[in-house]
Parts: structure tokens; C-alpha cells; sequence
């Protein structure tokens, strides 16, 4: 299983080899790795996206998270990493399942957590990023986690502070963590990522949820396909590797894995589908369309669902559907991105 790069629910325990350029194999087991090895260091400073991690880093955050897992699943869940550490989640966009899931990993991890809301704070009565950046550097936090509508926000935020910076999303650039959730879900279902065909169906222009795993899934090896209405797929596509379809049941031919899009209303600035009725038709994923993927495909959603929109409620709720497992992982996955980030914390 090797392959060199040229560009940048839980089942029964399943093992596979794995083999990255340069490096030896090694098996990969799901919880097994608790008593046996510490996790390889984490060279980064802050995560602000999958753009600009190796292949070894996600595999090294990947299996972090296998291992938080198993705490997230014993009766004792909590942990000292970050006892004594300062955690902001600073959201300048509505979030529910990313913010609690950043919540409940750094309590887990013996962390003081503050959710901060922009609604109710300076920002909405005119201060810039850089004086609220200021603002928080000054109360000497350890980690910020930043959602925010503009892409590149996150960035500017990270020259500004003295802590490790996590991005929560920043507009339709990149939500890391989201992908690496969608990853180790892949992972512990499929036994191994390098070689599986995925589909990403739906709204991919308008998705820094898309980008982000089309980044990861390559570098892993995977094999991407990308499907939408034309409206709804930015240009260049195939520059990434990607494999470009625009009709849902020819795209899903064979493919492992069937990862689906919310429909991003919110962004759009003019009609981008003729109505939902008719997106769904072509584009909403039912037990029709799902039969052209292979029979054992498995379906995902980084949620919120629109049922009847993108998704049909008998596929969401049916036995190939991984979407609430997804919710599981991101704990997972959040708590080992905070562990990792605090290994280079003064003191650490």
C-alpha cells in the first residue's frame, strides 16, 4: 500500500497496513494503540487547515483520536492534559455541534473553557479582528478555536496572538478538523483510507468542508470524485485530481464512499438551482441513486442535514448511514488536535 505524492458506529476491530513514502509499514488497529506507543509529535504550532500537513501529520492526529475514543467511551472520561490551560472558542458564526464538540474536548481534557459570544461582544459594535485579537491575547489564553465568515480570518488572527490557533471553518476555505473527523470515521469503517474511491456530492462550491477533505483524502491516497449541478462546482476543479461529474448516478458508479454536501443557502447570492424540489431530484441522495455505488458503501454528512434536500430520511437513517458516528468522531478528533497543539505550549 505505497504511494508517493505530487500534490499538496464502530464495527469489529479491523487491522490493515499502511505504508506512507519513505516509511516502514505498520498496522493499524482501532484502540489498540493505548498501552503500546505514545503518538509521534505534532510540528505545528496551530492547525489552520489540512493544506500544508504531510501525510504523517494526519496519520499522526488519526491516531490520537483513535485513542480518545476509547477514553470518550470509558465511564471515567476525563483527562489532566490540559489541566491549568485557557480555552476560547471564539464563534463569529451560529455553530452548534462544532462549538459543544470543542466544548466537551477540552473539558475532557481538564481544560477552563469559555465560549465567547459575538453576538453580545465588541465586535458588534465595530471593533476589528486585530483589537479583538488583542483583547483575548491580553487574557493570556492557551488555545483560541475560531469560527469566522471571511476565509483567511483565521490566519490573520494566529500572526496576532501568542497562543495556538485552531480553525473551526473560516468561510468556504477550510474546516480541518471536519475532514479529519470524516477521516477517522473512514478509517475505523473501512480499515484504511489509500485507495477507496469517495464521492463528494452537493454544494462543493460553496464548501470549505469539500476542500478540506479533498486535500486530506488525496494526500491519503484516496481516489476523489466530485459531483453537483454545474452551478454549484467551482472552476478548476480538476486541477486538484479530482474526477468531475455532473450527474449523480454515473458519479456514484463503484465509489466506497458517498460523502454529501449541505446546500449553503446562506452563502449564495442569486439562484444557483431552479428550486429544491428539483435539486433534490437530481441531486439528493436516495436509495435510487445510493444502488449505483458499490453494495457496501457507506454514506456521510457533516450535518446539519436538510432532509428532503440533500438527503432522503431513509438513507440518512438507514444501515450505511455513518452520520452519527461522525458526531462521535469529532470529540475524538477535537480532543486530539488540542493535545497535540498543547505539546508546544510554554510548560508543556
Amino acid at each position: 500500500m505505497t504511494r508517493r505524492l505530487s500534490n499538496t458506529a464502530d464495527g469489529p476491530k479491523r487491522s490493515c497496513t499502511l505504508v506512507l513514502a519513505g516509511g516502514a509499514p505498520r498496522s493499524y488497529s482501532p484502540g489498540l494503540r493505548m498501552s503500546t506507543q505514545s503518538p509521534p509529535g505534532f510540528p505545528h504550532r496551530h492547525l489552520l487547515g489540512i493544506e500544508g500537513l504531510s501525510p504523517l501529520d494526519i496519520v499522526a492526529l488519526l491516531d490520537r483520536a483513535d485513542e480518545a475514543v476509547e477514553i470518550s467511551r470509558q465511564v471515567e472520561k476525563k483527562r489532566t492534559t490540559l489541566r491549568g490551560r485557557t480555552q476560547i472558542n471564539l464563534f463569529f458564526e451560529p455553530s452548534t455541534r462544532t462549538q459543544s464538540s470543542f466544548e466537551l474536548a477540552g473539558k475532557r481534557l481538564g481544560a477552563d473553557v469559555m465560549n465567547m459570544s459575538v453576538a453580545s461582544s465588541s465586535v458588534k459594535k465595530g471593533e476589528t479582528l486585530i483589537d479583538t485579537a488583542a483583547t483575548l491575547n491580553a487574557m493570556r489564553p492557551d488555545i483560541i478555536v475560531v469560527r469566522h465568515h471571511q476565509a483567511g480570518a483565521v490566519h490573520l488572527l494566529a500572526r496576532k496572538v501568542d497562543c495556538a490557533v485552531v480553525n473551526a471553518g473560516d468561510g468556504a476555505h477550510e474546516h480541518p478538523t471536519q475532514a479529519l473527523l470524516d477521516a477517522l470515521t473512514i478509517r475505523r469503517n473501512k480499515g484504511r483510507i489509500e485507495g477507496l474511491q469517495v464521492a463528494i456530492c452537493g454544494d462543493v462550491l460553496h464548501s470549505r468542508v469539500a476542500r478540506s477533505n479533498i486535500i486530506l483524502l488525496m494526500a491519503l491516497g484516496a481516489r476523489v470524485r466530485v459531483i453537483g449541478p454545474s452551478t454549484l462546482l467551482p472552476p478548476g476543479l480538476q486541477r486538484f485530481g479530482v474526477e468531475v461529474f455532473t450527474d449523480m448516478r454515473k458519479g456514484l458508479a463503484g465509489v466506497d464512499i458517498v460523502m454529501m454536501l449541505r446546500l449553503q443557502r446562506e452563502r449564495m447570492n442569486g439562484s444557483f438551482v431552479p428550486s429544491v424540489k428539483e435539486y433534490f431530484r437530481y441531486f439528493g441522495l436516495d436509495g435510487d441513486k445510493l444502488s449505483h455505488a458499490r453494495a457496501d458503501a457507506l454514506v456521510m454528512h457533516p450535518g446539519p442535514m436538510n432532509r428532503g434536500v440533500e438527503i432522503s430520511s431513509e438513507v440518512a437513517d438507514g444501515a450505511q448511514s455513518l452520520i452519527r458516528e461522525q458526531v462521535e468522531m469529532g470529540v475524538a478528533v477535537r480532543m486530539a488536535v488540542l493535545e497535540a497543539l498543547a505539546t508546544h505550549l510554554p510548560n508543556a
